[in-house]
């Protein structure tokens, strides 16, 4: 395919296009370059080089548009049951410096027990196909070449299928992958013995392949009912599964650590977390390290989601992550919508960029109670791991429930996980592997015979993709070309709908605060959502504000309202005069400004942001500005500006109680008339609830609102002048 063009849509049918034919570019994982950067007029002391292209975080505009990237890997999490549709997802995560791209695998396939064909939809994720993983990493490809940086592309493996779905990782370029015995025997209750034998099969085929391994011990204090008393088993399940990637013949360069901390605000959370980070790496420095939020604890809130992600990516800089999975904000709520998928990455990348160089200012101080809590952490593990010994190994460990138990350990409630050794999914399933067995590829645990071998390399499908079996769909109804008929017709209608889970899927979400209690609050807020037209209504969050003044609450539902393109009446950009043309003209006529914001309002950032040369202000362009301060009265306003010989009054308004904004702005233009000066004054107002109409409806020459820059308002005042002479 065509190099991808920046302002052109991602061709999803021509993606899955000869799908059959196609190969990945590339094996194995890909770490960035950490170190010393250069990023506009900043210096960063461990960062990463930047992107080809990308998108900044928001205050980038005020820093020459620079888009810092941290050494750190950082992961969003794919989920949206539809893989077709997580591509231009994908797509929209890189450009915001995304670079391992985690697709979550629907949890039924844990229990399949082969390789699945077509494109089903999954819920909650995403079946792994042959054609799914193909054509998301035919996408990546691209996406690489447009942002200028590797893409990692990653999912599961786990459940009876392993071995079988690890071969076919390799095969298609899968780059990084989930795998861990324990978390099928513990939370997939998958035999013991087919676990084990499994995990040593699919982990031989991934160190083949190059794969990047992610443990899943963080499950432990993502399901512990107090998740900070499982820290000493976190690092016995830690240790073992290294262990047993070791012995499967995989590097520790690609073997990596699921960290999550145990604890979230309002505990003390500092007090567990950053301890348990501390005694985690001195017990693996060998080892990549992932850190990821503790879903334990994820509640409806957006934002309080986000409070946590940055307090846990602090503990990331401090102790070191190689990568930081950003773990979509609004996991608990709903599945993952595009833009939250966003909101994580700018939320880690804003943080790292922040903390550039932080161990070089704060060390982490040993000395004192973090050191002895340190300790105490890695000793319990340590009689954690003497435990599972004494009571006969691991399986016996877990028949007699020790692993998930909710007492701090050596302490024991009795309500850990148990499994039976001889019970699970797939028990009894695990036979003898006969002496002249020909294993399939020859990254097999186990050896072959050297002739056996040697006609194995000829021909198996790791070394000659050719012998790839290839079926696109089996189901005529549920297959990604029925639904991408939709997108399809759409764009050749060129009609447009909005959508956060997949293309024109109608979803809106309303803010809304009532003030009554959270009953009232949340039946009407349905029936707004209701009256309002949405269908599928549902209160997706809700906080009290007082338990008697009124709550906020955020409701999603779907609306059938499809935009025709063709019909819509988009603005023309305006084009704004040069920094040059526009102070060529202010000091060639000495122009002057008196500004104030007027009524009773005691707001003044914004208009000093428009008159200040510090903020890129009037007074950048040669304006001479007289600024009155707050609370001015409109006649002060007015009267100030004959007294200096101004040629612009700035009125500024904020306040819009009861319409004030608009009186005061009529007012202006009375007085200004009364005093015979209006056609020699050019009378702007500006404010957040101000509008560029308001300014018609009151008199005045124009009206600036929320965002406006100094820029503009030169520009105007420029224009207008200089139309004025014109017709003069």
């Amino acid at each position: 395919m065509k190099p991808l063009d920046p302002k052109k849509k991602l061709d999803i049918p021509a993606l899955l296009q000869d799908l059959e034919a196609h190969r990945p570019r590339r094996r194995g994982w890909s770490w960035r370059t950490p170190g010393p950067q250069t990023y506009g007029k900043f210096e960063y002391r461990d960062m990463s080089p930047p992107l080809a292209r990308s998108i900044g975080l928001p205050a980038s505009q005020h820093f020459d548009h620079i888009d810092p990237q941290p050494k750190q890997v950082i992961t969003t999490e794919i989920a949206s049951g539809r893989f077709e549709d997580d591509l231009r997802r994908m797509r929209m995560a890189a450009w915001h410096g995304a670079d391992h791209i985690m697709v979550i695998r629907t949890a039924g396939q844990s229990h399949f027990d082969g390789l699945i064909e077509g494109t089903p939809e999954g819920v909650g994720g995403v079946p792994i196909t042959r054609k799914q993983l193909r054509a998301s990493r035919r996408a990546l490809d691209l996406v690489e070449e447009e942002v200028g940086r590797p893409i990692n592309f990653h999912s599961y493996v786990s459940g009876v299928a392993g071995p079988e779905i690890a071969v076919l990782f390799v095969e298609e370029g899968v780059n990084g992958a989930h795998q861990d015995p324990q978390y099928n025997i513990l939370y997939r209750n998958i035999n013991m013995v087919r676990s084990a034998v499994d995990a040593a099969e699919a982990k031989r085929i991934m160190a083949y392949g190059a794969i990047f391994q992610i443990d899943g011990a963080h499950n432990a204090n993502a399901t512990a009912r107090e998740a900070w008393c499982v820290m000493p088993e976190l690092l016995v399940q830690h240790g073992i599964n290294c262990a047993f990637s070791v012995k499967a013949g995989m590097h520790k360069e690609n073997i990596g650590l699921s960290t999550v901390p145990p604890s979230s605000a309002p505990a003390p959370k500092i007090w567990f977390d950053l301890p348990y980070a501390v005694a985690l790496r001195d017990f693996f420095d060998e080892y990549r390290f992932r850190a990821q939020q503790n879903t334990r604890y994820i509640e409806s809130d957006i934002e309080e989601a986000t409070r946590t992600h940055v307090i846990d990516t602090l503990i990331s800089a401090l102790t070191h992550a190689d990568l930081q999975s950003t773990i979509t904000p609004d996991e608990g709520r709903n599945v993952p919508w595009h833009y939250n998928n966003i909101r994580g990455i700018q939320t880690a990348k804003q943080t790292f960029a922040a903390l550039d160089g932080i161990k070089e200012l704060v060390t982490i101080n040993r000395q004192g109670p973090l050191g002895q809590m340190v300790r105490e952490i890695k000793e319990r593990a340590v009689l954690f791991l003497e435990e599972i010994v004494s009571s006969g190994g691991y399986f016996q460990a877990v028949a007699d429930g020790q692993f998930v138990d909710s007492a701090r350990f050596p302490a024991r409630n009795g309500d850990g996980i148990a499994r039976d050794p001889e019970g699970g999914v797939a028990a009894g399933s695990v036979v003898k592997r006969d002496p002249d067995y020909l294993a399939p590829v020859p990254a097999h645990f186990g050896d072959n015979s050297p002739s056996d071998l040697l006609d194995l390399l000829a021909g198996n499908t790791l070394e000659d993709p050719s012998l790839l079996p290839w079926i696109d769909e089996l189901d005529e109804q549920d297959n990604a070309a029925h639904r991408l008929d939709t997108l399809i017709e759409d764009r050749r209608r060129g009609m447009l709908k909005p959508e956060v889970e997949w293309h024109g899927d109608g979803i809106v979400q309303l803010s809304l605060f009532f003030p009554a209690e959270l009953e009232v609050a949340e039946a009407a807020a349905l029936e707004v959502a209701t009256r309002m037209g949405l269908t599928d209504a549902q209160v997706i969050h809700k906080a009290v504000m007082h338990p008697a003044e009124g709550c906020y609450l955020e409701v999603k539902g779907r609306t059938d309202i499809a935009i025709d393109l063709a019909q819509l009446k988009i603005p023309e950009a305006k084009q704004v005069l040069s920094a040059d043309e526009i102070e060529r003209f202010v000091k060639a006529r000495g122009l002057k400004v008196v500004g104030g914001t007027v009524g009773e309002d005691e707001h003044s950032v914004g208009l000093r942001e428009i008159l200040d040369i510090k903020h890129g202000g009037l007074e950048k362009f040669g304006f001479a500005c007289t600024y009155l301060g707050t609370s001015v009265p409109p006649e002060k306003l007015v009267d100030a500006a004959i007294e200096v010989g101004a040629h612009v009054i700035l009125a500024s308004t904020i306040i819009s109680h009861g319409d004030i904004h608009r009186i005061n702005m009529r007012k202006i233009h009375q007085i200004a008339l009364e005093r015979g000066i209006r056609d020699k004054m050019v009378i702007i107002a500006g404010g957040t609830q101000v509008t560029p109409e308001m300014a018609q409806e009151t008199g005045l020459d124009a009206a600036f609102g929320r965002g406006t820059r100094g820029l503009q308002v030169a520009d105007y005042i420029v224009r207008f002048l200089r139309e004025r002479e014109t017709i003069r």
